[in-house]
């Protein structure tokens, strides 16, 4: 619940930004469809960049690099 309500905060500032840096007049027709624009280009654009990031965090090497072996049979000591 909380992640939609998050996902729809961030969507709807988003939305805000838009009309108020472009002086928008949401009920004119003319300034709709150009917001309408404006927010569908911003939302690929989001998606872009989160495929992007995704792809670089899939790529990264997340395991420190050591130069010593660990030998695995001697790590445990194992009586019969």
């Amino acid at each position: 619940m909380r992640t939609i309500l998050f996902i729809m905060i961030f969507l709807l500032i988003g939305a805000l930004f838009i009309i108020s840096n472009q002086n928008l007049r949401i009920n004119k027709d003319t300034d709709f469809k150009k917001f309408a624009g404006l927010y569908y280009s911003w939302f690929g654009s989001l998606f872009d960049n989160l495929k992007d990031l995704s792809g670089y965090v899939i790529k990264s090497e997340w395991l420190p690099q050591t130069t010593e072996k660990i030998n695995l049979s001697n790590s445990t000591n194992i009586t019969k």
